[in-house]
């Protein structure tokens, strides 16, 4: 009788090969990927079909292939068919089915792959109850119906709902009449009468409910409240904490249960006060959640080697598992940055005051200390709940311009007591860093600076100095720490995981140097030093940007995850974040699970809580999302707002996308992107060639690619949608590896260009 396929109930394919073995179909590990969301890794793909030796490099291949042909996608180290479903996703439920059952879709889908699925939602007896237009976590299954919704799902969470009001600005029309332009698109214009402004101006912010709708005309609004002017930066950070439903007021019962915590006291904990500890931190920081100590280690059998004291704000003696605190954070996920504003996870009595390591105060804190070799290499490590007291607490520049001798009233006393041997820490260190080769990728990251009416002054690189990467790498080994802990105490934690790249962004990148006359080893396993080989040949090279914004594109995103799948980046085999639990929430989990593993205490890790491990870190993954989409677009809307009086304007830029449509450009001085579509770039018929990141042209051969450094001049800008349209002043240059690239045959091109569809790769 035929083997039969897990999962599937149909008979293995039968092999080529004369030996009489089976070998699956494509179809049927398609079909097995689609049934089986929760053993779709190689190894289990392998395991289910009795594939071994040679059958698994041949399985290896057929992966690779249908990952190139997009029709799978590999999430983490799991394997998904291309335009399915994660197992944990965000669902936004729309409407009933003929039975009265819920029916759900995703609240984030690629065009690219069509309709998004629908959902049918399982009533469960004693989990949350929702309904129609709640948002929900749930996990989802592949349903065995040949008709009717493609998934079926199980709610992990309810969200809260949205806010009923409108988030527009007040304009007023030639007649003198007033109207709202919403934020969101979808949202219809309303109508303002005088007597419900509420005090609001032409031109302001505001948050409006809508009063009633008419058959006719527009319906009628009320301002609830005037959010201020569009150009001052609260106004335009509002709009994405509104667009984001990113919670910034906390409720009445968390402050209350903030303003009525206790300080901690010495109970159960080791003093470590008399140990110098200190705080180095952005200038303008309102908390310090981390403080250092280093010092050499007097151990004879360890000459040369350190011993470096990493100590955290022990927040989780204050926000206990299940109380208002905690539940509102876990809402938040993390505190949200802004140019000029923080929206923190934690009210301020939490992190500005009980839980920031002030200079000269008794603090409790978690610590732990780490003995390194000479050669860098961490040999040991132990954790302890303390009572701690900062010695100093300094800007990273202060700290730096000590050590290079220009020390001041505060780090003149501490020179050669505290800041030396950290430095001294710090080069033992680099050099485990050295042989461990993370990815070293140079990317710069800006910083708006404000006039003090929330307007754009400027945009500044801050320089990057040894006293950021310090801090860096002890926060970096403590996080080490307490991964090798939990894991060696067998308790459940949320590592921080950053997965390799996909199969199919390893080919593209393949191509991509082929066109600069580079080579990748196919098959080859990708490590952070393969990429580094590669930065390393274009350094100080003309398509040095180029090659680093490729890179960087190729990695996948990290998130937070139950399961160790290790973090690539930094070359790391399990690593959890531990060190800012005053802003993230994952940190906090690591913080309580140390507590409970090592007996520090009774405020550790619930068993509730380590069953919903996996809930969590979806969570938390989808509000760091949220944040960073936030942030970005805050800063897109408050330069486009900038640059709204400089129209007609030239303006130096770097090709920051390259897509079939056009070109997307960012002017360096200010961080900001804008557009160039490609039927105004000139008389040229340009073609997109995604290898090369470029459009060039037909006749003359010459374009425009990835990183190149252009003028342009500003046509149109949008500051409410943080969009910018720019024509292309430079001419464009000779492209020769994308001419030979791209004209092999009109039927190849067509062949190459329905392959770059269905792969979706160099997307913006």
């Amino acid at each position: 009788m035929a083997r039969r396929i897990p999962g599937t109930g149909k008979p293995a394919a039968r092999r080529a090969a004369s030996k009489g073995d089976f070998r699956p179909s494509r179809d049927d590990i398609l079909k097995y990927i689609a049934e089986n969301p929760d053993r779709a890794g190689k190894r289990e793909i392998a395991k289910a079909f009795s594939l071994k030796g040679d059958d698994r490099v041949w399985l290896k291949d057929v992966l690779r292939d249908l990952q190139d042909e997009g029709l799978l996608s590999k999430d983490r180290k799991r394997l998904t068919r291309a335009g399915s479903l994660p197992h944990v996703s965000v669902l936004e439920i729309y409407a009933r089915d003929a039975d009265g059952g819920l029916l759900a879709r995703p609240s984030e889908w690629n065009d690219r792959f069509g309709e998004p699925p629908v959902v049918s939602l399982r009533p469960s007896r004693n989990g949350p109850a929702p309904g129609l237009g709640d948002r929900v976590l749930a996990k989802t299954f592949p349903s065995d119906e040949g008709e009717g919704p493609a998934y079926t799902g199980r709610v992990m969470k309810v969200f809260e709902k949205r806010p009923e009001a409108v988030l527009g600005v007040l304009r007023q029309a030639d007649d003198g009449s007033f109207r709202i332009e919403p934020v969101e698109r979808r949202q219809p214009e309303m109508t303002v009468s005088r007597d419900d402004l509420n005090g609001a101006e032409k031109g302001d912010l505001v948050e409006v409910e809508q009063l009633s709708s008419s058959r006719y005309g527009l319906p009628r609004g009320r301002v609830l409240q005037r959010l201020g002017s569009l150009t001052s930066e609260k106004a335009v950070s509002m709009i994405a904490l509104h667009a984001h439903d990113i919670p910034h007021i906390f409720p009445p019962d968390v402050l209350a249960e903030a303003e009525a915590v206790k300080p901690a006291t010495m109970s159960g904990r080791e003093d470590f006060r008399d140990l110098p500890l200190i705080t180095i931190d952005p200038a303008d920081a309102k908390d310090h959640d981390d403080a250092v100590h280093a010092e050499p280690d007097t151990d004879e059998k360890n000459t040369g080697g350190v011993i470096v004291t990493v100590a955290i704000a022990d927040v989780a003696a204050y926000v206990r598992p299940g109380s208002a605190l905690d539940r509102e954070a876990l809402r938040r996920g993390n505190s949200v940055y802004f140019p000029d504003r923080v929206v923190p996870m934690l009210p301020e009595r939490i992190s500005n005051d009980l839980c920031s390591l002030r200079e000269g105060v008794d603090r409790p804190a978690l610590a732990v200390r780490m003995t390194f070799s000479a050669d860098g290499k961490k040999i040991r490590h132990t954790f302890h709940r303390v009572m701690m007291k900062s010695a100093a607490k300094l800007a990273y520049r202060q700290a730096q311009a000590a050590i290079d001798g220009a020390p001041d009233d505060a780090t003149s006393p501490i020179l050669d007591t505290m800041l030396k041997p950290l430095w001294d820490a710090y080069a033992v260190l680099k050099r485990g860093r050295s042989a461990r080769q993370p990815l070293e990728l140079d990317l710069p990251e800006r910083k708006i600076l404000l006039k003090p009416d929330g307007t754009v002054d400027k945009v500044i690189v801050p320089e990057r100095l040894d006293a950021h990467k310090l801090i860096e790498e002890f926060m970096i080994q403590a996080n080490v720490a307490a991964a090798e802990t939990l894991e060696s105490k067998l308790q459940a934690l949320v590592y921080r995981v950053h997965d390799a790249p996909s199969l199919a962004k390893q080919e593209s990148l393949r191509e991509f140097l082929a066109t600069l006359g580079m080579s990748l080893a196919r098959g080859a396993s990708l490590t952070p030093r393969s990429f580094n080989g590669i930065l390393a040949q274009v350094e100080g090279a003309d398509n040095e940007a180029l090659v680093n914004e490729v890179v960087l594109r190729t990695q996948s995103q990290a998130i937070y995850s139950p399961e160790n799948l290790g973090h690539f980046g930094l070359n790391l085999r399990r690593y959890a974040h531990f060190t800012s639990p005053i802003r993230r929430y994952a940190d906090l989990i690591v913080h309580r699970a140390l507590i409970s593993s090592l007996k520090l205490g009774s405020d550790g890790i619930t068993r509730a809580e380590e069953e919903r491990l996996e809930e969590i870190a979806g969570l938390i993954s989808a509000t760091e999302r949220r944040a960073m989409a936030a942030e970005r677009e805050t800063v897109d809307r408050l330069i486009a707002a900038y640059l709204a009086e400089q129209v007609d304007q030239t303006f130096e830029a770097r090709v920051s996308g390259v897509t079939k449509a056009g070109l997307f450009v960012q002017l360096p001085q200010y961080g900001a992107d804008g557009f160039i579509p490609i039927s105004s770039l000139g008389d040229d018929y340009y073609h997109f060639d995604e290898a090369a990141r470029a459009l060039f042209g037909s006749q003359s051969g010459k374009g425009y690619q990835l990183a190149d450094h252009v003028e342009v001049r500003l046509l149109e800008v949008a500051p409410l949608a943080g969009a910018m349209r720019f024509e292309m002043l430079s001419e464009p240059k000779p492209l020769p590896g994308s001419k030979r690239s791209y004209h092999k045959s009109k039927t190849g091109r067509r062949s190459r260009e329905r392959a770059s569809q269905s792969r979706g790769r160099a997307r913006r």
